[in-house]
């Protein structure tokens, strides 16, 4: 694919489905990531591929709770690794959690491939500069987040398949879990055993998103790169979290998108 020039007003997309389509090339990806990812921008589109201000309250609030949290962890898949994985490195940076690979298509060649990528990616983030409102040796911080994943040493009560399988020291111990693009039955496991569980789905009816602790509806690179500005400079969310009404706003975004044609 040629290079897309900067003022092209589909650049993101186009570069990230260029990303998904080399991706699979590498054999990273499950034979469905398209269909995924073509689901997740056709809602894009009715969210105006922005961020909303109900999104951005979400990515508050997550970025709270990951600076909280005991026992935090990113848990990716082969579609966050590829679109989103150098800016969920340097969230995990600034939080002190590991990354956990966990694939509903688990295969040996794809979790040698994503845990090979995600070291790539941690050793090309480890040699930038880091964000000015880092404090601390930023190459270290980044060196020391744990990739995890090729070990399956604990199973998620309640969930059968190979999304069962997680590691002790990663999903297994954690009490907060952030997952972009999950799937409901594992969300629904992980409530069940009394996790926090802070979600990126751009589909607000799905079940992951309304069972969810937290949904922010939103692109996942777009809302990792915020995501990293807020745990750098965590704002608290005045009041308790009502995750029902923010599912409510961007359905609102969208029905007045659909309004408007």
């Amino acid at each position: 694919m040629p290079d897309v020039p900067e003022s092209h007003p589909r650049k993101d997309s186009l570069s990230a489905r260029q990303k998904i389509v080399d991706g699979a090339k590498r054999g990273l990806l499950a034979d469905s990531a398209m269909i995924a990812h073509g689901r997740g921008e056709a809602f894009d589109y009715l969210l105006g591929e922005k961020t909303t201000e109900s999104a951005t309250m979400a990515i508050r609030r997550v970025a709270t709770l990951l600076t909280s949290a005991e026992r935090p962890v990113i848990s990716t898949n082969g579609n966050t690794a590829v679109l989103a994985g150098e800016s969920m490195i340097r969230v995990a940076a600034v939080v002190g959690c590991p990354i956990e690979v966990n694939l509903y298509y688990r295969t040996p060649e794809r979790m040698s491939g994503l845990l090979s990528l995600l070291g790539e990616q941690r050793d090309s983030v480890a040699k930038e500069k880091g964000p000015s409102q880092f404090k601390g040796d930023w190459g270290e911080a980044v060196r020391s987040v744990r990739i995890l994943g090729d070990e399956a040493d604990f199973r998620i009560e309640g969930l059968e398949g190979p999304r069962a399988l997680c590691t002790e020291d990663g999903i297994g111990l954690a009490d907060l879990i952030l997952v972009p693009l999950e799937d409901g039955d594992r969300c629904e496991a992980l409530i069940s055993l009394g996790k926090l569980v802070c979600v990126i789905d751009l589909n607000p009816l799905s079940r992951t998103a309304r069972m969810a602790s937290v949904t922010i509806v939103d692109e996942v690179s777009r809302a990792a790169i915020s995501l990293l500005s807020e745990v750098l400079n965590p704002t608290e969310v005045e009041g308790e979290w009502d995750n029902d009404a923010a599912l409510r706003d961007s359905l609102k975004h969208i029905s007045n998108a659909i309004d408007r044609l």
